[in-house]
């Protein structure tokens, strides 16, 4: 009986070393001034942002006092907050109007989503989802 040939195994393609940092914001350098100018797109007061970011007031005034840097959570939700609030104001004619917008209870698949939903990373997809949808002409 002849032996079987061996097969070297197939080379697998080299990874890709692309650095993890290249794609994700600098946490570490989200300062109050950065923050600030997202804040200043929206009529939302002081209370207001404590209250989605889940810190108090005070907190909030020191770190505008110091500029300082928030922790990742923060800019985490700060980010997607952007996201939200340019698409809010593609999507409407003013930042009041997306404003208004956002305390009106909007009833959703379901649910209810409002200003209270910005609280929550996924109330915060789920209002951005809305927008998209309002933009596209499909009313849930």
């Amino acid at each position: 009986m002849a032996k079987a040939k061996k097969i070297p195994p197939a080379p697998h393609p080299p990874l890709a070393e692309e650095p993890v940092a290249s794609y994700l914001p600098a946490v570490a350098e989200f300062t109050y001034r950065k923050f600030k100018k997202i804040a200043d797109l929206v009529p939302f007061t002081q209370a207001e942002w404590a209250g989605i970011l889940h810190l108090s007031e005070r907190t909030l005034q020191r770190y505008a006092k110091n500029n300082g840097s928030f922790e990742g959570i923060y800019t985490d939700r700060i980010l997607q907050l952007q996201e939200l609030i340019e698409t809010g104001l593609v999507t409407f004619s003013s930042p009041e109007a997306f404003y208004q917008w956002l305390k009106k209870d909007k009833h959703v698949m379901g649910h209810v989503l409002n200003f209270n939903s910005l609280s929550a990373g996924r109330g915060i997809q789920e209002t951005l989802n809305q927008l998209v949808r309002i933009q596209q002409g499909v009313y849930a």
